[in-house]
């Protein structure tokens, strides 16, 4: 154990943040902290740090333990932060994340300074100066001192700056960029225990691909906020949900605290369920005792209201976030040809980004477009929503394609609420339809009436996002349209997007999102486009089995790390499918032997029975050793169907 917290309340005034939150971390472990946005993830965080002193409860930490925290840093801060410059920024970046061994640059210092006295020394002084020098070395050795060169550049490398930019001067960086740095700065600074908050902001889908393999291989602690479900399955081994005030410990990655915690609410839905008839049992005989009027059915109801009272009332569970709906219905239907792209091509100040590239979309397709950083999936997005004009080439749409675009950059009116928003654009919906799907992308209660101006970059984003599904259009095109959602509204997203009976092409750094919701995959890479005809998984598969027949260049290292990464996932999952066939053949298999073994007991007891064979010096202790036998075997099976179980 590193870290303890036992029992921890937080309150600020007459509000209570946190109740009761209690967990443990371990060595090496790597743990998510999950809930819904305002569920008090930050301020465990805050917490952890110094930042903000617990109201109550305690924290226990290993002897000399060191922290790193990486904050969610908003526009604004990055803003400031940049805006003030510090000596940090006038060193170029390599320099910047390279200050970061500047302790073992001093210890190495030390080492030569020794060595050379080695030489001007004898007998005891001598022997003191070697011993030193050993330490020293030692030291230097195990804190990977001979290593700091190549885990420099393969952070750099593998956060997406290219060498060209290695130069460059950190105050130079844009607020993404530098956040990317920080990130990098904690990673190379060999702590005991990382504190993430949303790590792969401002990473695309190669560079959190690495940040996974590192994060997984780090020798350290980890725990991390995080909204991207793909790449917490990859990286945790247990979640820690937040909910209603108070901790809950599953251990297990994402995607297992997902079905484990259905089941609680289930469990716990039928304890409330059985635990509020049996209370109105008791309160209803009570009535009827009552009713009666008489001494003796008086003192019957005190009992029994005595008995109520004692009688632990079961808590009601808290609403399942994941029964809201969304539903998304076009209009007017499309053509069956929604789309055609011919030899586009488009580039900026005589710089081309991208030429000759060829697509169609069909009714009904459901497409993310993916590709690094810089490649121009924006731009190719613009163009199709004809918000840029090509350099050549030609954008055909289809007969009554009615094009849904959202961009979180776009204008909404200040003076109005979030409620006026919507209402104003669509005159004819009612209250509660404009309220219900506002709730979906979390303006809850008082929420609906913030003015537009007061709102966060994130909360325009949503509101924008809340507009165009309900335009009725049938051909939805969206860039990023999970940034700033939580958990539970990309759910409602995933689902309603799934349902969706139109047309969808999206960018999306979101793997999870866009496993659950794309039928076909365009890769934008520097090349062109490659099309493939399935989810995210099918896609890595494939790209994968290219990359190890040799069909498909790799451009980077962290591309080839990321290749091997996924190829590895992809044996242990093929090898853990194959396991859990196996396993499931042999429980099953059990369990029809164990229904044998017990049917073929209830025939020697009838066997015994029988009056018969009872009396029959020969039969009776045969069916009775038999039955001894049969239960011998039994007990034996039951205890292999445990351990299986």
């Amino acid at each position: 154990m590193i870290l303890q917290l036992k029992d921890i309340e937080k309150s600020i005034g007459i509000e209570e943040i946190l109740v009761n939150v209690s967990f443990i971390i371990e060595e090496r472990e790597k743990v998510a902290l999950v809930g819904v946005n305002g569920a008090g993830k930050t301020s465990v965080f805050r917490i952890l740090t110094g930042e903000w002193d617990a109201t109550d409860g305690t924290i226990s930490k290993m002897n000399g333990l060191r922290m790193g925290y990486l904050p969610q840093m908003t526009n604004e801060e990055i803003t400031a932060a940049m805006e003030a410059p510090t000596d940090e920024d006038l060193l170029t970046l390599y320099d910047a994340l390279d200050a970061v061994f500047d302790p073992l640059k001093e210890i190495e210092a030390e080492m030569r300074r020794l060595e050379q006295q080695m030489a001007e020394k004898t007998g005891d002084a001598l022997d003191t100066i070697i011993k030193r020098h050993d330490k020293l070395h030692t030291t230097f050795k195990e804190a990977g001192g001979y290593e700091t060169t190549s885990r420099l550049k393969g952070v750099l490398r593998g956060l997406g700056f290219p060498e060209s930019q290695w130069t460059q001067p950190f105050g130079r960086l844009s607020g993404g960029e530098r956040t990317r740095a920080l990130l990098g700065k904690l990673l190379l600074d060999r702590t005991d225990l990382l504190l993430l908050d949303e790590p792969t902001n401002h990473l695309d889908i190669e560079s959190v691909m690495w940040l996974e393999d590192y994060l997984r291989s780090f020798p350290g602690a980890v725990l991390l906020i995080s909204h991207d479900r793909y790449f917490m399955d990859k990286v945790v081994t247990k979640t820690i949900e937040i909910e209603n005030k108070k901790s809950v410990v599953y251990n297990g990655n994402y995607s297992h605290f997902v079905k484990k915690k259905a089941k609680d609410r289930e469990v716990a839905a039928k304890h409330y369920a059985e635990n509020q008839k049996v209370i109105k049992h008791h309160e209803e005989v009570i009535k009827t005792l009552r009713s009666f009027a008489t001494e003796a059915a008086i003192i019957r109801a005190k009992s029994r209201e005595k008995l109520l009272d004692k009688l632990e009332k079961v808590e009601k569970p808290a609403e399942d976030p994941s029964t809201m709906r969304l539903r998304l219905t076009p209009r007017l239907n499309s053509g069956n040809d929604v789309l055609a792209v011919e030899g586009l091509t488009m580039g900026f100040s005589g710089k081309t980004l991208f030429s000759d590239l060829n697509f169609e979309m069909k009714k009904g397709d459901k497409t993310a477009l993916v590709g690094p950083n810089g490649v121009g999936k924006t731009t190719l997005i613009k163009l199709l929503v004809g918000q840029h004009k090509p350099l050549g080439g030609y954008i055909y749409e289809g007969v009554n394609v009615r094009v849904g675009y959202y961009d979180q950059n776009t204008a909404l009116s200040e003076e109005k609420t979030v409620f006026q928003e919507m209402a104003d654009t669509y005159p004819r919906m009612g209250q509660t339809e404009i309220r219900t799907t506002l709730g979906a992308f979390m303006f809850i209660g008082d929420d609906v009436f913030k003015p537009i101006s007061a709102l966060s970059g994130g909360e325009r984003g949503r509101v924008q996002l809340a507009k165009i599904m309900l335009a009725g259009a049938n051909f939805l095109v969206l860039d990023e349209p999970t940034n700033h959602l939580d958990i539970f509204s990309k759910e409602i997203l995933e689902e309603a997007l799934r349902e969706f009976t139109g047309t969808l092409l999206y960018i999306s750094h979101d793997r999870y999102f866009i496993n659950n919701t794309a039928t076909r995959i365009l890769d934008m890479t520097p090349q062109g486009l490659v099309a493939y005809d399935g989810n995210y998984d099918y896609y890595i598969e494939k790209k994968v089995a290219q990359i190890a027949l040799g069909h498909l260049k790799v451009e980077t290292t962290a591309t080839t790390q990321t290749a091997s990464s996924q190829k590895d996932d992809y044996r242990r999952k093929k090898e853990h499918d194959a396991a859990e066939r196996k396993k499931k053949s042999h429980f099953t298999r059990l369990e029809k032997e164990i229904a044998a073994t017990e049917a073929a007991i209830a025939d020697c007891d009838i066997k015994l029975e029988d009056p018969l064979i009872a009396s029959d010096p020969e039969q009776a202790p045969k069916y009775y050793n038999k039955k001894v036998e049969l239960e011998e075997t039994l007990l034996l099976l039951y205890e292999e169907w445990e351990d299986l179980t």
